[in-house]
């Protein structure tokens, strides 16, 4: 009677110890799928940010008072055509640690992203103040609408940085929402600012 009851307590010990080692295997095995979908998640997440960063392209880069005149190109998701702004970079190229202040100017009526950047001599200032300015153009470039190139003052070079509400401007005329956001994303992205320091400025329109 005892030897039964021994293997009675036997079995029921490995019976609990086999239960307890499955436990032990389930949640090995969840941890590692948990890691899995975690990790993959994360991929997902890395691939995502990078396949949504605006590629700009260099077109040209001169000295200027100690730092950079830089003019770049991209494809606006916003305005759906190329796009070109000018952006002034204090010191040469700040490194990624430096977060310096930017000021966004606006341009008027006939102009594009160079025209501040030859006439105004702003760069002394912005050098000697450590700050980035960038140079939108004025409004979406060859995209070939019914009358856009008519008139001066409506159209090319005259975007006035509001979106268009009715066909076929609205397509391409968003210069509100190509500044004040997918710009200001392309900069922050590409280089070394202060997102917490921006400011705006322009003159004329």
């Amino acid at each position: 009677q005892s030897f039964k009851s021994l293997r009675h307590f036997q079995k029921k010990v490995s019976g609990i110890a086999g239960r307890f080692l499955f436990c032990l295997h389930f949640l090995g095995e969840s941890f590692k799928s948990c890691s899995k979908i975690l990790h993959f998640k994360q991929l997902k997440s890395l691939f995502s940010s990078v396949s949504n960063m605006t590629v700009i392209t260099l077109i040209s880069t001169n000295k200027c008072f100690g730092g950079l005149q830089k003019i770049f190109s991209h494809q606006s998701k916003e305005l759906d055509c190329e796009m070109k702004f000018a952006i002034f970079l204090p010191d040469g190229a700040p490194s990624a640690d430096a977060k310096l202040p930017v000021l966004y100017w606006l341009s008027g009526l006939t102009c594009n992203e160079t025209n501040f950047i030859q006439k105004s001599g702003f760069q002394r200032y912005a050098a000697e103040h450590g700050l980035i300015v960038v140079c939108p153009d004025t409004s979406p470039r060859g995209v070939n609408l019914p009358g856009e190139d008519d008139s001066w003052d409506f159209g090319s070079g005259a975007g006035f940085y509001v979106d268009a509400s009715k066909d076929p401007w609205s397509k391409h005329y968003k210069m509100f929402s190509y500044v004040t956001q997918e710009l200001i994303d392309v900069i922050n992205n590409n280089f070394p600012t202060a997102v917490d320091r921006q400011s705006i400025a322009g003159h004329s329109m």
